[in-house]
């Protein structure tokens, strides 16, 4: 079965977030290695904006989260984190963040793309020509690089999709090179548009 099919039976066809019924995706929550159902959730194209282009929010469509976020999957509930954090402004989400219980993992999860940090806390991720990277951005290695404990050399010119960032580490970020999950400097990467 494939992962809309699951998701789709897992939400009854409705949107995850808000409950529309039209429109629905796949979207995978970024920073999540288990990719698939598991990292996954079913979501409407409104949500998919506005949660990708914070310019786009309308404050009031998240107010769907006081229901969505007691979903017992976990990338709903990192989605609703994630949103309320980036709300709480506003007033009411800081009180539906106040209830929300996530676990220890859940909530690693829901802070790896830095949500809900001040300005002044987050670790900023730059590329060679110190373009800002984020989770889930494309980059292309500048470099052949030998990957540490295998035979494996990652070529200059290789893309890497979809990476996540070392939360602790402004340099180092992740991401599949030919199959292999590997770490790599931020030094020896440019940023694809």
């Amino acid at each position: 079965m494939s992962v809309l099919k699951e998701l789709e039976k897992r939400s009854a066809s409705k949107c995850e977030l808000c409950g529309a019924s039209e429109n629905l995706n796949v979207y995978e929550v970024p920073s999540a290695s288990i990719g698939g159902v598991d990292g996954s959730l079913l979501t409407c194209q409104t949500c998919i904006e506005q949660i990708e282009d914070p310019a786009k929010i309308q404050v009031n469509h998240w107010r769907c989260l006081n229901d969505s976020m007691w979903s017992e999957y976990p990338p709903v509930k990192v989605v609703a984190w994630r949103m309320l954090s980036r709300l709480k402004a506003e007033g009411w989400p800081q009180d539906l963040l106040d209830m929300l219980y996530l676990d220890e993992e859940t909530l690693t999860w829901a802070k790896a793309t830095g949500e809900g940090e001040d300005e002044s806390e987050k670790i900023i991720h730059r590329d060679v020509n110190g373009v800002i990277l984020e989770a889930g951005d494309s980059v292309v290695l500048i470099k052949d690089l030998k990957v540490k404990g295998s035979s494996m050399v990652a070529k200059q010119g290789t893309a890497v999709r979809r990476i996540s960032l070392d939360h602790d580490n402004a340099e180092y970020i992740e991401g599949k090179v030919d199959g292999q999950h590997i770490v790599i400097i931020t030094q020896y990467v440019k940023k694809i548009s």
